[in-house]
């Protein structure tokens, strides 16, 4: 009985420690998604706001963002469904943060290593779809249904190509742990996938984009034609919810590209002989991290560059472009692997 509770206690305390960064990091990633734009589009961002004698940062937007949305009233259509309208919320983030239970930071450092690891992520990021289908019929507004209508048709269009990319990298490691495919890229960045599975790594990162309703791929957002989309009837912390829900997509996607096809948390100077020893010291989180953030600088980076796509070019590219692709090197790999050609598949 006590080494049960003792378990359950030390389980819960791993959970914290994994939802409690991430929940900070969601939050400061909108505050660095609009310095950031700001700082490519010439003005200033958010500088009012702060603590600690630091004001003309703006550290302190987030929980200011936080508090004020915490307060604000929670107003439902008079016909909608009530509980379905609070329901979509949670359908929409759950999956975003329960996918983080296989997520290894490290070798062993991990809460849940399942050798499974990398088919349960895929079904749970494929639950996410429901929140957002869910949220636009629960409304029982036509602007809401159609702007549902549109994202759930996008995400599931590429969730195919990702799923496409992911058999690639199933079928290069051989495995579906993922403690196991990022131990199968060392060696080097030469070693890491985005090598040669370099077109793979390319759609599932286009796809992520997607996935998530990021520009350029948020037409589910087309102010000019659906107002704000599958989420035009939320307010207050029920609004936010779906908000946090993207953000924490954002950081998900960016940590399974790093582990995926860019080594985890191997150091991108193991193999070489000087850099390699003289960086031996830093530990694989800091790589891992470090490798993430820089993906999730690309998410900020293609809001601040690229214009919204048309919704046809958007279905043309997943299904006419991205899946073809991903269906060609995967046949391409299969050879390879038959073939066992040197370096990557011996």
């Amino acid at each position: 009985m006590y080494e049960l509770a003792y378990d359950l206690i030390i389980i819960l305390l791993k959970i914290f420690a994994i939802l409690i960064p991430l929940m900070t990091a969601v939050a400061y990633l909108t505050y660095a998604e609009r310095r950031l734009i700001g700082f490519m589009q010439v003005r200033i961002g958010p500088n009012r706001v702060g603590f600690f004698g630091f004001r003309m940062f703006g550290l302190g937007q987030p929980i200011a963002d936080a508090v004020k949305l915490m307060f604000k009233e929670i107003v439902m259509p008079a016909e909608a469904n009530r509980y379905l309208f609070v329901i979509a919320p949670i359908l929409a983030i759950a999956p975003a943060l329960a996918a983080w239970a296989v997520v290894p930071f490290g070798d062993g450092l991990v809460l849940a290593d399942i050798n499974a690891g990398l088919l349960y992520i895929l079904a749970l990021t494929s639950l996410g779809v429901y929140g957002v289908i869910i949220a636009g019929w629960a409304s029982n507004s036509k602007y809401a249904f159609l702007g549902a209508m549109r994202s759930a048709a996008q995400i599931v269009s590429y969730e195919i190509a990702m799923g496409f990319a992911l058999v690639g990298v199933l079928m290069a490691a051989h495995s579906l742990n993922l403690r196991e495919i990022v131990l199968q890229q060392s060696g080097g960045f030469w070693h890491w996938y985005w090598l040669p599975l370099l077109p793979l790594f390319m759609v599932y990162l286009i796809s992520g984009v997607a996935e998530t309703n990021r520009a350029p791929f948020d037409v589910a957002e087309g102010e000019s034609e659906i107002v704000a989309g599958f989420h035009v009837e939320y307010s207050g912390m029920l609004f936010a919810v779906f908000f946090l829900a993207e953000y924490a997509n954002i950081i998900l996607i960016s940590m399974l590209t790093v582990l995926m096809f860019w080594g985890g948390w191997l150091s991108p100077f193991e193999g070489i002989p000087l850099l390699g020893a003289a960086t031996a010291w830093i530990p694989g989180i800091f790589w891992l991290v470090m490798k993430t953030f820089f993906f999730m600088f690309c998410f900020l980076w293609f809001r601040a560059t690229f214009p919204r796509y048309r919704y046809d070019q958007i279905m043309r590219l997943g299904w006419k472009v991205l899946i073809p692709v991903t269906i060609v090197w995967l046949v391409v790999l299969a050879v390879a692997i038959v073939a066992k050609l040197p370096p990557w598949f011996g």
